[in-house]
């Protein structure tokens, strides 16, 4: 028994270290965007080109170590906080679909985004909100408390900058809604169907 308890606690502590690294990478350079002086420094430096690639694959790295430490994590064991209520999860299914279709509307932009103005950043806080809500792993309250923690920095620090700190995509009207809406549905439904269950191997409907 001693031997399969230190694999257990091997493959917990791997998770754990793939999943902090995954994420000061990928929140990391998310944090370079806001500090305009140190961005513009590195443009100067690597060219916009090199700037932007540069930025893509440390992202992507970042985030391929942070998707594959939390699912380590949670195959192996983790430490309970605290025991949500079971009907957390149900609640999770439906703050997501709102979630989805806010992150979508801040590139399809309509009404949606004009009222928020930034309803990116309102999506991601209330995908970690709502996934605070129902996990109360210790592995879990990293990840998405650091991802919140992000969100709330990033949206304060938007009030501080002289730029729109977004690429300029045309505004439009209802009708931009509408397509947010449908193409966030269909989102939502690879996300909870395929994306969940097979790629962070935890099923979210039927259970």
């Amino acid at each position: 028994m001693l031997p399969d308890a230190i694999d257990l606690m091997g493959g917990a502590l791997m998770g754990f270290a793939l999943l902090i690294l995954g994420l000061a990478l990928f929140l990391g350079v998310h944090v370079v965007t806001t500090r305009r002086a140190l961005r513009a420094s590195l443009i100067a430096r690597l060219g916009e080109g090199g700037y932007k690639i540069l930025y893509s694959v440390i992202a992507l790295v970042g985030l391929a170590l942070v998707v594959k430490g939390y699912s380590v994590y949670r195959a192996t064991e983790w430490i309970d906080i605290w025991y949500p209520p079971k009907g957390m999860r149900h609640l999770v299914l439906a703050l997501m679909l709102p979630a989805v279709i806010l992150v979508v509307a801040a590139y399809i932009r309509g009404r949606i985004y004009t009222r928020l103005k930034h309803p990116m950043l309102a999506g991601v806080k209330l995908w970690a909100v709502a996934h605070l809500l129902a996990n109360g792993d210790l592995g879990s309250i990293i990840l998405f408390g650091s991802v919140l923690a992000w969100a709330v920095y990033d949206r304060i620090s938007l009030k501080h900058r002289a730029d729109a700190g977004a690429p300029p995509i045309p505004v439009g009207g209802v009708g931009n809604d509408l397509i947010a809406i449908g193409v966030g549905v269909v989102a939502y439904l690879a996300l909870a169907f395929s994306f969940h269950p097979l790629v962070i191997g935890v099923p979210v409907v039927g259970v």
